[in-house]
């Protein structure tokens, strides 16, 4: 399996855009990055190689994922369109895609529990989702939307009635078939010239497409695990989700 991981993003709406800020990957949390604490949970899993796609100060992410991870695993791209729609970063990593293996899709701005990729991972389903129930009633959560076991929609705005609404952390699991499906929708986009759409919209016409039972999901709404995009985020990871994540391994060691 392969993993691709979008770690391009200015970060602004946490650090402002003075062009000195931190890329969110290398936060770091008790001495580690976020970079590599992602590594270590796709080398633990037996992931084979990443797709690490960069854009803003690239040079460092780099580095830091090469302090990291073997010779050959890290295979970065750069998306210099850095400061438009996550799409183009998703576009950029279409090799990966189009591999002709699985690929592990995965944004580089969660801190989690690592027991959310082994769930990921371990599913019966090659396509998976991941849905927390403790989903806010906001514009900024992408959502995902079950109605009679399935996945009818997804997205930040989403309309309809629906058995059950949970918030996706990032991270899509899919067979090489769909790997590649996402890779030519997300090229529309770019194609077409909306290069500010984010990635979820790529996703959700490949999800809205694909016949039913192709997707399924995985609930994760026992585990921790936070998107860093605001101030408010970073002291929620550093106060809340950090020690609930230490006191699960902790746990799970005993």
């Amino acid at each position: 399996m392969k993993a691709v991981m979008l770690a391009a993003g200015v970060g602004n709406r946490l650090f402002g855009d003075d062009g000195t800020q931190l890329p969110k990957s290398l936060l770091r949390f008790e001495g580690k990055t976020l970079l590599q604490r992602h590594l270590e949970n796709l080398l633990d899993l037996g992931v084979e190689e990443l797709e690490l796609v960069c854009g803003f100060r690239m040079d460092e992410i780099v580095r830091e994922a090469a302090n990291w991870s073997p010779p050959g695993f890290i295979h970065p791209v750069q998306n210099k369109n850095y400061r438009k729609g996550s799409v183009i970063s998703l576009s950029t990593a279409c090799s990966a895609l189009r591999s002709g293996e699985s690929v592990l899709l995965m944004d580089a701005d969660v801190l989690y529990d690592p027991a959310i990729l082994h769930r990921l991972i371990g599913s019966e389903s090659e396509n998976c989702l991941l849905l927390d129930k403790a989903c806010e009633d906001d514009d900024e959560s992408v959502k995902i939307c079950i109605r009679d076991g399935e996945i009818i929609e997804f997205g930040k705005i989403v309309e309809g009635h629906f058995d059950l609404v949970g918030e996706w952390p990032g991270f899509l699991r899919m067979s090489p078939l769909i790997a590649a499906q996402l890779a030519d929708a997300s090229e529309v986009y770019v194609t077409e010239g909306k290069l500010d759409a984010t990635c979820e919209f790529a996703i959700r016409d490949v999800l809205l497409s694909a016949p039913s039972g192709i997707f399924r999901f995985e609930d994760i709404s026992d585990l921790s695990w936070i998107e860093i995009d605001f101030p408010s985020d970073l002291e929620y990871a550093k106060n809340i989700v950090l020690p609930r994540i230490n006191a699960g391994r902790t746990e799970n060691d005993v």
